[in-house]
């Protein structure tokens, strides 16, 4: 039997629809997961819709809940072990029509998604969308630079159908409001101060990266790619080596570039990937962190590092630009000044006791950064898009709540050198129909 729409003030059934999820670590699975917590921790009723991943239980999604839906998964070129949703409007169609969900929340514009879109577009359910993921950039990084506007004209109308479409800094959303992108509106991102504090640090851990209590470890925290600017976190890290021996440089994260920078830096630890309280742990045991990504939408690190009591070296944009006020809660460097960045960087290294203080006010800024707001907010949208009902086609950028908050170091590019899938193959895979029963 269909169910009704929940009216105001009561719990929503909301759809969520992700090409990824723990466990599957990244920026976008760990944002998703933490945001379906907080609702359902509302009394809310949340159905998560994502690709199938080995090692999956068929009968089961991530989370362990009943409701939870696995779909058909195409693998993501240069991307082992992780799919992109194979679409499946007539199954979507037929499962909402049993059970109608109150708004359709889309978290990732590949195949599935778009599927998507177009079931609640025929079914009339309100569609919001989050911008988490600057694909058309990642493009110049993977030798297909000549399709960034042709993947940026993608996203457009994809986010462009639906009710609303969410980005995390109002910096974003003015940059995406003259590409032509309607309907935004600012949802920030939070951080567990629970789960990433000071009180982590590990001694112990600590003399396994063979460091002294005095000496500086420099921590990077990511998957290491070429869009994450791996060459200026090299650059920096051999700096600050020069200005201040003894210092160490950890490397938290794995991914394509890892084998050729542990050639080119065998003093360096790499610690792989790490989750939950290891990682928490390796935060807290550092002391500075780089961050030298120009490619972010967001940048869950920035605030993990800071509710963790590290002091953070940052373009100013993003998460950094939000949260981070220069020289005293970390230290941040015109947006694509690489020579700022590593100034910045060896300044913090070669002060101590400016540092520590930095330190400080890092975390305790952490503590209002909280996750109870961000949801919220959400809700609030999920509510507007409900009322609202059919877009306008009047562009409209608008901020929810105070202040966004939260992060993400975000997603997989469509496209990439050398890879099965391109641009065009995306699109075909997007208008297709479902092929499940």
């Amino acid at each position: 039997m269909a169910l009704s729409p929940a009216p105001h003030g009561v719990a929503l059934r909301v759809a969520v629809v992700t090409e990824t999820y723990p466990p599957e670590i990244n920026g976008v699975a760990i944002t998703v997961a933490r945001m379906v917590r907080g609702l359902r921790a509302e009394g809310h009723e949340v159905q998560v819709i994502r690709p199938r991943q080995p090692g999956d239980d068929d009968a089961r999604g991530a989370a362990g809940a009943g409701f939870d839906v696995l779909t058909r998964g195409i693998p993501i070129p240069r991307y082992p072990g992780l799919r992109m949703g194979w679409p499946c409007g007539t199954r979507l169609r037929r499962l909402w029509r049993e059970a109608r969900p109150d708004v359709l929340h889309v978290a990732t514009e590949g195949p599935l998604g778009w599927s998507a879109v177009r079931a609640a577009h025929a079914l009339g359910i309100p569609c919001v969308s989050e911008f988490r993921t600057n694909f058309h950039a990642y493009s110049q990084h993977y030798g297909v630079g000549c399709l960034q506007g042709a993947v940026l004209g993608y996203l457009r109308r994809f986010h462009n159908r639906c009710h609303a479409t969410m980005t995390p800094t109002a910096a974003l959303a003015a940059e995406l409001a003259k590409e032509g992108f309607e309907r935004l509106r600012v949802v920030g991102r939070g951080v567990d101060t629970a789960l990433f504090n000071p009180a982590r640090r590990s001694e112990d851990l600590r003399r396994q990266w063979g460091v002294e209590p005095e000496d500086l470890v420099v921590l990077s925290v990511g998957r290491l790619a070429p869009e994450k600017n791996l060459v200026l976190l090299e650059r920096t890290a051999s700096a600050i080596g020069l200005a201040r021996p003894g210092t160490r440089l950890v490397v938290v994260g794995d991914g394509p570039c890892e084998a050729s920078m542990q050639g080119r830096w065998p003093g360096a630890v790499f610690a792989g990937r790490q989750r939950a309280e290891a990682l928490a742990t390796h935060y807290a045991s550092g002391d500075l962190l780089l961050f030298p990504s120009l490619t972010e939408t967001f940048g869950n690190v920035t605030l993990e590092a800071m509710a963790s009591g590290l002091g953070v070296v940052a373009f100013r944009y993003g998460a950094a630009a939000e949260v981070i006020k220069d020289g005293c809660s970390g230290w941040l460097a015109p947006r694509g000044d690489a020579n700022a960045f590593v100034g910045a960087a060896v300044g913090a290294a070669l002060k101590p006791s400016l540092l520590a203080k930095v330190r400080l006010a890092a975390a305790a800024k952490s503590q209002g950064l909280g996750w109870a707001r961000v949801i919220g907010d959400l809700v609030e949208v999920y509510r507007r898009s409900i009322r609202e009902g059919i877009p306008s086609t009047r562009h409209a950028t608008e901020t929810v709540g105070e202040w966004p908050a939260d992060a993400v170091e975000d997603g997989e590019p469509l496209v990439s050198r050398g890879g099965r899938w391109s641009l065009a193959a995306v699109r075909r895979i997007s208008a297709h129909e479902d092929p499940l029963p």
